[in-house]
């Protein structure tokens, strides 16, 4: 269920008509205390059979009880995590909501995620995606520092870390130089490659996501081959291939993200493809949704004309922005922050929280020492939105950019609505 709330509810008082626990509501919404912002969007879980736990207990022997797994124990009670299993902890076995299907779930990383998200995301994801290896003009590589602590966790997880490489140079700045070099240049291609091939297998990666973006219309083919040269050298070792697209809505489409990206060429290259269905809403932009519905289903329509659905995972943001007002082109810069951190601070300031029906995204304004601001994030509405385009295309999952902030009420959401691979 989802529970938009309205002025003078408290947690106590929706956790009583829903027949659930008032703590159990208040930590899957990440909330504190009993005040709410009125229009704020609860996810409420109604649990179907709960298991009290006895002295000697364990969460294997109680999923055995049940014949469910211990994944699945702690993905309905992923607080389980930050304590071992006392006498009398409340466990939710299984949820009255029919699963609607399969999903997958993937997302990037960067390597200084804090333990406390990283452990819990790693309940609910089939791909961690760790952000970010550069490389040379030489074609050797430059990888993140601390990235063995993320592989070594998604390993001990059940999940596949993904090494994924990014036009980065020494200096680590984007170089659309880089994407040239390894678009034309095919000895250097051809040790990059190799390269991958040799890391992925020492560092024990499952595969390997290609990050490119502003790629250069003359480099449209030769991006496309290097894709698929690595596909043909890496599925032959059974590792995967994957590649971010840009979003785009036709082939002619102009600009310098969307002309060098050939949807066709890389969706047959490609293992899968993620869409980056994010960033209508952007730092340096006019204040709007993150990722709208309706502009996201327009290049849903035109990327399934070109690759086949199974290989897609839609792209969803972690992340909301706060801008200042009045917007001035080219001045005004939004703040980032996070999707829970936002509700809060609706709650801050005392003002209530709005739905776009078009977008279907939340929002809200609201005065800090004289200046207006505007704030759009993602709630339990807005995933539920996205989750419900995933199933209607067919695509074979969800992709986050990024995994960095906390967002319980999304894992929850897709882990009580579907069987997550």
């Amino acid at each position: 269920m989802i529970h938009v709330v309205k002025q003078g509810e408290t947690i106590s008082s929706i956790a009583f008509d829903y027949g659930v626990s008032p703590e159990r509501l208040a930590y899957d919404n990440q909330v504190s205390g009993e005040a709410l912002a009125e229009g704020q969007a609860l996810l409420v879980l109604i649990p179907e059979i709960i298991h009290s736990a006895a002295p000697g207990e364990t969460v294997y022997s109680i999923s055995r009880k049940y014949q469910t797994s211990v994944l699945q124990i702690y993905r309905n009670n992923p607080y389980l995590l930050q304590s071992v299993l006392k006498p009398g902890d409340v466990l939710a076995i299984s949820f009255t909501q029919p699963k609607m299907g399969d999903m997958e779930l993937i997302g990037y990383a960067y390597p200084f995620i804090s333990d406390d998200i990283l452990d819990k995301v790693l309940l609910y994801i089939r791909e961690l995606l760790v952000f970010s290896y550069g490389f040379t003009r030489m074609g050797e590589l430059i990888p993140p520092r601390g990235e063995e602590r993320l592989i070594e966790k998604a390993r001990e997880m059940g999940v596949r870390p993904i090494l994924v490489l990014t036009p980065f140079s020494e200096s680590g700045t984007f170089s659309n130089q880089l994407v040239k070099a390894v678009s034309e240049d095919l000895p250097m291609q051809k040790r990059l490659i190799e390269n991958l091939l040799f890391t992925v297998r020492e560092k024990n990666y499952g595969g390997v996501d290609v990050d490119f973006e502003y790629i250069l219309p003359e480099d449209k083919d030769g991006y496309a081959a290097f894709v698929a040269n690595l596909q043909t050298t890496m599925s032959a070792q059974e590792y995967s291939v994957s590649v971010a697209l840009a979003p785009k809505i036709s082939a002619e489409q102009k600009g310098l993200l969307y002309e060098g990206v050939d949807y066709s060429a890389l969706g047959k290259a490609a293992d899968h493809v993620f869409l980056m269905t994010y960033e209508w809403g952007y730092t340096y932009g006019p204040p709007m949704a993150v990722a709208p519905i309706n502009k996201v289903r327009q290049v849903l329509d035109y990327a399934v004309t070109e690759i086949p659905t199974e290989k897609i995972f839609m792209g969803i943001p972690n992340y909301a922005y706060d801008w200042p007002l009045p917007y001035e082109k080219g001045v005004t810069k939004a703040e980032t922050i996070g999707n829970v951190q936002a509700v809060h601070r609706a709650l801050q300031y005392g003002v209530p929280i709005l739905f776009d029906e078009i977008a279907m995204t939340p929002y809200f304004r609201y005065i800090s020492e004289g200046i207006e601001h505007e704030v759009w994030f993602e709630d339990v509405r807005s995933i539920q939105a996205k989750a419900d385009l995933i199933k209607e295309y067919g695509f074979a999952g969800g992709g986050y950019w990024n995994l960095m902030r906390p967002f319980r009420s999304n894992w929850l959401y897709f882990n009580s609505m579907f069987d997550l691979e």
